[in-house]
């Protein structure tokens, strides 16, 4: 299979940031090679590409409000003073270079001839050897005694968030989209889900905290060969572990309703018509293909860890369907309109959110065998 480059963007202009430079230019790399540098997608401000030493850098410029700008920061320190606590057999990450409070910038060595995992997944090339190194990369992480070495964020993160199913705080609404604001209004109008939605962030309260990463998804991973590195840790702090795993668990469904649409897996794929029927055969296929791949992340995760409490693995699949949910939110607030296989996999992510003792073992998070 010809391998797809990952999309590049024009990066802020460093001529308006020169504190880039300046932090490279501190770090002995000199500044950046103006006409070689890139970005990628994201919400933060990011340059990539190699300086005037020939070492290559990737520069992130933290983007948001001064309180949660310095709460990512701290969090990402944490996680650099905790980390000897995690072993490094299991668990790599790009070399932090610096970071500064005062420009909000963070630069990192950069990871020569990596591909980022979410592009291996829709290729179909994220198999089980990756998935098996991503449950042990997690394990070691939420095993570590991280805790002891730094200390720890330990409020809940931002989503799911029960208060906003009953309102929308007038800040948020005014920000929405139509097509948003049509999304939280199924979302509060589906009892269930409110219901669900408590229900987990009970248990969630309730359930033994480890240190965790609380933002993993495919593209926070970089695969160089068979080398899995595991990035962004601004959001590291105290937590359910059941939130890491479930993460995890919802990109493989969402990639698998994203199969049915890109007929990945297929040996041949003509356009059709996607009714409901076909939705549901395909859907059925895909998933039935991702599932060896959480299985051997299940398993691996779990001979690393050591065990785990009696409900992990239902509030972990639970926290997979709200990423769907998550997902279609996200959707919606960049168009006007959230597509129909959008919503056909927030339907999926329902089902999972609402009863996740019927869909665990379904998924892959059953008992070893």
């Amino acid at each position: 299979m010809e391998e797809r480059r990952a999309p590049q963007f024009a990066p802020v202009d460093l001529d308006l940031v020169p504190e880039v430079d300046a932090l490279l230019t501190r770090l002995g790399m000199g500044p950046f090679r103006r006409t070689e540098v890139t970005a990628p997608p994201g919400r933060n401000d990011i340059w990539i590409g190699p300086t005037e030493s020939g070492r290559h850098a990737f520069v992130k410029r933290l983007v948001g409000s001064p309180g949660n700008v310095r709460e990512r920061l701290d969090r990402l320190a944490a996680f650099e003073r905790a980390r000897p606590a995690i072993s490094p057999l299991h668990l790599r990450v790009p070399e932090l270079l610096a970071l500064e409070e005062a420009t909000a910038l963070c630069a990192f060595a950069h990871v020569d001839d990596a591909v980022p995992g979410y592009r291996l997944a829709e290729e179909g090339r994220f198999g089980p050897a990756l998935t098996g190194a991503a449950g042990r990369a997690l394990g070691a992480v939420h095993a570590s005694s991280a805790a002891e070495l730094a200390v720890l964020d330990n409020s809940p993160p931002h989503m799911p968030d029960p208060r906003f199913l009953v309102g929308l705080p007038e800040g948020v609404y005014e920000n929405l989209t139509m097509a948003e604001l049509d999304s939280w209004r199924m979302l509060q109008q589906d009892r269930e889900v409110c219901l669900a939605i408590d229900a987990l962030c009970a248990a969630e309260g309730a359930a033994p905290k480890v240190p965790s990463h609380c933002d993993l998804r495919l593209d926070q991973f970089l695969v160089v060969g068979e080398k899995l590195y595991v990035t962004d840790w601004e959001e590291f702090r105290l937590a359910d572990p059941a939130r890491d795993i479930g993460n995890f668990v919802g990109q493989w469904l969402q990639q698998a309703m994203l199969d049915i649409v890109s007929g990945n897996g297929d040996s041949v794929f003509r356009g059709v018509d996607l009714t409901h029927e076909v939705i549901m055969e395909r859907g059925a296929a895909a998933l039935r293909r991702q599932r060896p791949l959480i299985e051997r992340f299940w398993a691996a995760y779990r001979d690393q860890r050591g065990g785990a409490d009696p409900g992990l693995a239902e509030r972990a699949t639970a926290f997979a369907g709200w990423h769907l949910l998550d997902r279609l939110l996200a959707a919606a607030g960049r168009s006007s309109r959230v597509a129909g296989i959008e919503r056909a996999a927030a339907g999926v992510g329902r089902a999972a959110l609402v009863r996740p003792e019927r869909f665990a073992a379904a998924l892959g998070l059953g008992e070893p065998s």
